[in-house]
């Protein structure tokens, strides 16, 4: 048995994975304080893999008396007090990486998980290697405490407010992560708000979210042991989504990861349209959504609407879960005056019959109530045009890059 003292706080590894490489999965199990089940869960698991890492978290019960009969084969890593259900899985995913694996499966020690699930997720990855897999629990198959059941309800209203992703279960604990994800970001959750963390923020960067079906086990209520602090840990996860919830509503993109999970060496940036295309591409967006969020923030833009058309792209945006950043640079292609002076001159053609010809003081001075009445009526024509020709232009290029990278 391997024995390793887990690091308070494992340093992010920059070593990313080779896409192209064939997965090698390991088994972590976060431990603490659950004596009476490790033994039966270690057992079970150990047909699925070679690497078999525990991670005690500081347990203060007669865990002393369970490990000297595990396997040596078995990888034990020990914190020297309780950190975090999050920090173990990370002490556990650092480990992996030492073993040459690229991937982990996380399985809670508790026993409330059946370990032959786990063929599953071994399929899902070879499938999705760069995907995180989570295990959706068939809560109609077995009791379910109430509070658990509303909590994975309450869990996934949030990871859909802050994502515009569906999911079953975010808050399944049995789960397969790419390394490469793990290694590639700073992690400031450690306990169980880590496993809300992971899925938002994987799900900003581009990551895919798959589900499987898995079974679950809830014993009675007298043999079932559980570490969820009400008080403390429903406060770390309401200021985790207070947190995420005001991100997502940011004007800026979320950090991408590549194909190999690492952050890309370039930022997105309306100077480089292709490359930048690629990149959102990747954001959980479609080409069509982006022509959309294009031609939507072109047609705000054109509008007379003077210090407001930020806010107003930001609410259509967030409600229609656009992507921001694509929708405030697209409205800066109407700033003055090119835009601006084609409305007016459409709107003076509407009202007069004529096309506006003489640029003076007095028209764009004394008049310019009026100027600014028919910019808005030119706007009507104008922005619809620009948003449809920009939406479109956006569309085959997004489309073309898409087809190129799939090929």
């Amino acid at each position: 048995m391997s024995i390793t003292t887990g690091n308070t706080n494992p340093p992010p590894d920059s070593s990313g994975t080779n896409p192209n490489r064939s997965p090698i999965i390991a088994i972590v199990i976060p431990l603490y304080n659950h004596a009476g089940t490790l033994e039966k869960v270690v057992a079970e698991s150990r047909g699925f893999t070679e690497h078999l890492i525990v991670v005690d978290d500081g347990s203060s019960d007669d865990i002393d008396k369970v490990l000297p009969r595990l396997d040596s084969e078995i990888h034990l890593i020990r914190h020297p007090r309780n950190l975090g259900k999050g920090a173990a899985i990370l002490s556990g995913a650092k480990k992996a990486r030492e073993l040459d694996a690229t991937h982990i499966i996380t399985i809670d020690a508790d026993g409330q998980h059946y370990s032959d699930d786990i063929a599953g997720f071994i399929t899902a990855v070879r499938k999705n290697p760069e995907a995180i897999i989570v295990g959706c629990r068939d809560f109609a198959a077995t009791y379910v405490p109430k509070s658990s059941d509303f909590g994975r309800g309450f869990s996934n209203f949030w990871f859909r407010v802050q994502t515009g992703q569906k999911i079953g279960d975010s808050q399944s604990g049995f789960r397969a992560y790419p390394l490469s994800l793990l290694a590639a970001m700073i992690w400031r959750e450690k306990r169980y708000a880590f496993e809300n963390e992971v899925l938002v923020r994987a799900a900003w960067s581009g990551v895919k979210i798959k589900e499987i079906k898995i079974g679950v086990y809830y014993p009675a209520k007298h043999e079932h042991i559980s570490h969820f602090h009400r008080l403390w840990d429903n406060l770390r996860l309401s200021f985790l989504n207070t947190r995420l919830t005001i991100r997502s509503m940011l004007p800026w993109p979320h950090d991408q990861l590549d194909d190999a999970g690492q952050p890309p060496s370039e930022p997105v940036s309306i100077l480089h349209p292709i490359r930048s295309l690629k990149m959102l591409l990747q954001e959980n967006a479609s080409p069509k959504r982006l022509a959309v969020a294009v031609g939507l923030g072109v047609l705000v833009g054109a509008l007379p609407l003077l210090g407001m058309r930020a806010m107003i792209i930001l609410m259509i945006t967030g409600y229609f879960r656009l992507n921001k950043i694509v929708a405030l640079a697209a409205g800066n292609i109407c700033m003055p005056p090119f835009v601006p002076a084609l409305c007016i001159e459409a709107g003076y053609f509407i009202r007069h019959g004529r096309w506006l010809t003489e640029i003076s003081f007095k028209t764009l001075g004394y008049q310019a109530l009026e100027r600014f009445w028919e910019w808005g009526l030119g706007s009507l024509i104008v922005g619809p045009l620009l948003a449809l020709f920009f939406g479109l232009l956006t569309f085959a290029m997004a489309k073309k890059i898409q087809t190129a990278k799939e090929s």
